[in-house]
């Protein structure tokens, strides 16, 4: 099989790409994180179509303000074995952008080796992102930036340290005191259960 060209990743423009924020954006990966899946409403928010993205590494949609250190953790975790929970900002076709928190699945065979991912996304009120997770970004992003990965997972340790948490947990903790901001920002219709699971 021959594999997709990479392709070329697309200049940021700071604008929010526009979509049904009550959609849940599906991709499912190998274990080296190649998209190997993707629903249609993935597919219209990143307006990459499904030939586009299949076996293309999901690094594809990572956006640059993104800290290293939270796929870092990510990955240590997924690969640890332990469902896991982030909030990111994803890089569309366009150059425009969009938050969602995403829960990844580790799917297993029968002799307990993970196989691949499964991630479900969803989108959040854009209070909740700019007061509590847009700044925390940018400040390690800035460290990453002056200093390398490794100061900036420092800072980043120290600052789940203080507070006597994880990144998983932390996430987890900002959904709970939030869930009427979420809830209302659904119009408090029925989400996905990963969602409503975090909120309960």
């Amino acid at each position: 099989m021959i594999e997709n060209p990479t392709i070329k990743r697309p200049i940021p423009i700071d604008e929010e790409v526009k979509w049904d924020k009550r959609a849940t954006l599906m991709s499912r990966t190998n274990k080296h994180g190649h998209i190997m899946a993707s629903n249609a409403a993935f597919q219209e928010v990143s307006g990459y179509t499904e030939a586009e993205l299949y076996d293309q590494p999901h690094s594809l949609i990572r956006h640059p303000d993104m800290p290293k250190v939270v796929f870092k953790i990510l990955w240590e975790n997924l690969k640890g074995k332990n469902n896991f929970h982030a909030i990111i900002k994803n890089l569309s076709k366009s150059g425009r952008y969009y938050w969602v928190i995403t829960n990844f699945e580790i799917i297993r065979n029968e002799k307990d080796e993970i196989t691949h991912y499964v991630s479900y996304r969803k989108a959040l009120p854009k209070h909740l992102i700019n007061v509590h997770i847009a700044p925390l970004y940018e400040r390690l992003l800035k460290i990453e930036k002056a200093n390398g990965m490794e100061v900036s997972e420092r800072y980043f340790n120290g600052f789940l340290e203080d507070r006597k948490t994880t990144y998983d947990a932390f996430i987890r903790t900002l959904m709970k005191e939030n869930a009427e901001e979420i809830r209302s920002f659904y119009n408090n219709e029925d989400t996905d259960s990963f969602l409503n699971d975090l909120i309960r």
